[in-house]
């Protein structure tokens, strides 16, 4: 058995624009200040996007997702993830694990619905996703409130 960890991080800052909903892990959070970005601006989701290409090697955020949002119209993180999943050519993702760093929203009441969501995408169990959030004790943009920042590792198995 073959074994490769990927790691991934994005980060997003806040945006008053309220025709946007801020949305973290495919779940979205109401009463909530938005995120900034082309897309969803599902941090979280681009994070994972990242790691899976610390695995695959083929880059997905940037030209591919550019592609799909700007040429497309394609907006949904989870279509990113898919993207990328497909690059995975013999691998299995089977644990994935994320830091999130925010003052602001609280994240803790979230966890299992993004949990659930986040399986959900990646054919995993609850036991096999894991989330954590900190506000870095306010000493970076992000635990003072101005975005979100995320840190994801992927571990992925092959039997070749």
């Amino acid at each position: 058995m073959r074994i490769k960890t990927g790691l991934g991080q994005d980060s997003h800052r806040f945006t008053q624009d309220a025709a946007r909903k801020l949305i973290l892990g495919g779940v979205i959070f109401e009463d909530a200040s938005p995120l900034l970005g082309n897309s969803d601006a599902d941090v979280v989701l681009h994070a994972l996007t990242n790691a899976i290409s610390g695995v695959t090697g083929v880059n997905i955020l940037g030209a591919v997702s550019d592609k799909l949002c700007l040429e497309q119209g394609v907006t949904d993180s989870r279509v990113y993830v898919q993207e990328a999943l497909q690059f995975l050519r013999g691998w299995k993702i089977c644990h994935v694990s994320f830091s999130i760093e925010a003052k602001l929203p609280k994240i803790s009441p979230k966890i299992a619905e993004m949990k659930s969501s986040i399986a959900n995408l990646l054919n995993l169990t609850l036991d096999d996703v894991g989330i954590t959030a900190t506000t870095g004790e306010g000493l970076t943009d992000f635990g003072r409130g101005e975005g979100i920042q995320v840190f994801c590792i992927i571990t992925a198995i092959s039997d070749e």
